[in-house]
Parts: structure tokens; sequence; C-alpha cells
């Protein structure tokens, strides 16, 4: 295999990389999402700096991918967190898992996002739209909300899905330091919202390691939406560099 071919391929195994390196659009993405106050300590741990706590929300949010170029359907689940840097409103995506490899490792690898393995779902049922996380055999999240209950203006599910995204992207050096440590960011573009609902929500977290969603616990539910979109993520950028930052 020539050099050529090596860093065309983009990620091993070399003769059968489990993604290629495109530009993601996504057709028909379907988002639930639980908008909740939590304890403003845990928060304040969770958010690495330079990113600065904007409040004591956190946005916990079961998302279908109806199709996604190179990897078909799979679904996500996780937590965004509010945040400003440099004086921009935006999102710092803590944590998220999928039940796709080929999703994780690209988001991973060809970018920054925080992804892990897991199994969440989301199914309508007995009137309710429900989103559940399972890791391996262990339920560690349930959310429910009464199904298409109250349209939502589309331009403020817009506005909703659209903020700027903070992410930490670290690539291991072949020593202790890693070669890459950089906030970065993205956002979403060229999005049509299909239709979107607000209702009243619930929302339960259970305490798994592997998996600490619980560890931002629910205080309050303060809002609930159910989207239908097609939209395009965009390459991330950096924006600050924490090996310059302790060099």
């Amino acid at each position: 295999m020539r050099a050529d071919e090596v860093l065309k391929a983009g990620t091993t195994p070399l003769t059968a990389p489990p993604y290629t390196r495109i530009r993601r659009r996504f057709t028909d993405r379907e988002y639930f999402t639980v908008v909740y106050r939590t304890d403003p300590d845990a928060l304040r741990h969770a958010v690495p700096e330079p990113l600065q706590v904007r409040d004591d929300l956190v946005r916990f949010e079961v998302m279908h991918m109806g199709d996604v170029l190179g990897f078909g359907p799979y679904t996500e689940c996780g937590q965004a967190l509010p945040v400003v840097f440099d004086g921009e409103h935006g999102e710092y995506l803590h944590a998220m898992y999928l039940n796709s490899f080929a999703g994780t490792a690209a988001g991973r690898e060809g970018s920054a996002y925080p992804k892990g393995l897991g199994e969440p779902a989301l199914r309508v049922e007995g009137g309710a739209l429900i989103g559940t996380l399972d890791i391996g055999s262990l339920r560690t999240a349930v959310a429910t909300m009464a199904y298409k209950y109250e349209p939502l203006d589309l331009e403020e599910a817009k506005a909703q899905i659209t903020l700027p995204t903070f992410m930490v992207k670290i690539v291991a050096g072949y020593g202790k330091r890693p070669q890459v440590c950089d906030l970065v960011r993205t956002r979403i573009t060229d999005i049509t919202v299909h239709e979107a609902w607000s209702g009243p929500a619930r929302l339960q977290l259970f305490e798994h390691v592997m998996a600490p969603l619980a560890d931002l616990p629910v205080r309050a539910v303060v809002a609930a939406s159910h989207v239908r979109t097609d939209l395009t993520l965009e390459p991330v950028h950096p924006v600050h560099d924490y090996l310059e930052e302790i060099s």
C-alpha cells in the first residue's frame, strides 16, 4: 500500500475504514429535548475553562437520525450545558451515547464530539414520547413527554437547535502529553424544521459510573420539545489551545 493510500484511508483498519471524511447531512433528524435545572456547583465542575457557566440549566436530548450520509439511521442521546465564550452564548457538549460504532468513531476521531457507545431509543407509547438510554443491561435515563401536545413556533425550535456548540478535542500523544488539546466550536447549518411540539415532561437519571448523567441531578423540569428537522453539521475549528496555555 502506497503512502498516499495510507493518508487517503484517514483511519484504521486501512482496508476497511469505518467512516469516510465527508460533510455530514442529516435527513429526518428527530430531537426530543428536556431542559432541567440542576445543582450549580456540579455544573461548574463539569464545564472546562475558559468557558463560563451561563445558568443552572441542562439540556438532555435523545436524537433519532432517520438517515445520515455514510452511516444510515442510528440514535444518540446526551447532555448539553449552557455556556458563554468570549461574549458568545452557546452550549458545551458534555457527553453523548450512540448505538453506532461508525458514528461514535467519526464523531470522536474526525471531529471532537464526546461520544461513547450505548443503547438510546426513542418511541411513542400510550400517548407519550419516550426516550431512554441503556448502558449494557442497565437503564440510565428515562424521559417522557406528552406526544404532540402543543405546537411550538418553528423559528423558536430552529433557534434552540442552531446555538453554537463547544467541545474539547484531545488527540493522545506518544507519551503522557497529548498531541492536541483544544477547545473547538461548531454549529448546525442549512436547517429545515418540519415540525415542532412542546408539552409537559418528566426526566429520571440513574447512577452509572460509565455514564454519569446523574452527576448533574434533575432539580426541576423547565421545558421540553419534540422537533423533526433536516440539517448539516459544520466542521469544527479551534478557539482555544490548552497546550499553549500550560506550556
